[in-house]
């Protein structure tokens, strides 16, 4: 990826590229069934960071070309080890829905992608129009990042927390009141 970025960079030009962010240990039950859904939070938390151009979730896009049968995460019962604690779990085989089911965690990780436009302010000579509409040529100067997915990586996961923060409160409040 380093190389790819700093090869663009020598051309003058800008790449763009993915994120999948992964949230671990997330409590079943967070989320809504109807209008506050766990994905579509985080969908609309991610679209709204600048330059993400996409957002996917579990299988995602990939769920266009499956069955039903195929993409279903059947559930079935998994034993487990955690320092010393054993036992059994009821679990997804595949976890296709990338940890929401109907809206609400389902105790998977969650797991999302975030695809990231190429950065517009290159250093390549491109062809616009002025205030006036004439023709003119933008030649950029100074210094643009040829990537911002590196920088992004944090930005992602700040959304994410914040996002789980939220559904996680609400949970709380609602079992408070």
């Amino acid at each position: 990826m380093a190389a790819l970025i700093e090869q663009v960079r020598g051309e003058g030009d800008s790449v763009g590229g993915a994120i999948t962010c992964a949230m671990r240990g997330v409590p079943v039950g967070l989320g809504e069934p109807v209008f506050d859904k766990l994905h579509a939070d985080l969908g609309k938390a991610m679209l709204s960071i600048n330059a993400v151009k996409g957002f996917e979730i579990g299988s995602g896009f990939g769920a266009i070309v499956m069955r039903g049968s195929e993409h279903n995460d059947q559930i079935g019962v998994s034993s487990f080890a955690t320092g010393e604690a054993r036992g059994e779990a009821i679990r997804t085989q595949s976890n296709r829905s990338g940890g929401i089911q109907g809206g609400i965690s389902n105790g998977e990780d969650i797991v999302c992608r975030i695809a990231f436009k190429p950065v517009a302010t290159i250093a390549k000579a491109q062809q616009t129009v002025d205030k006036s509409g004439q023709a003119v040529t933008l030649e950029a100067k100074g210094r643009h990042d040829p990537c911002v997915v590196p920088r992004a990586v944090p930005i992602v996961e700040a959304m994410a927390c914040l996002v789980l923060a939220d559904h996680w409160l609400r949970q709380r409040s609602a079992r408070v009141a």
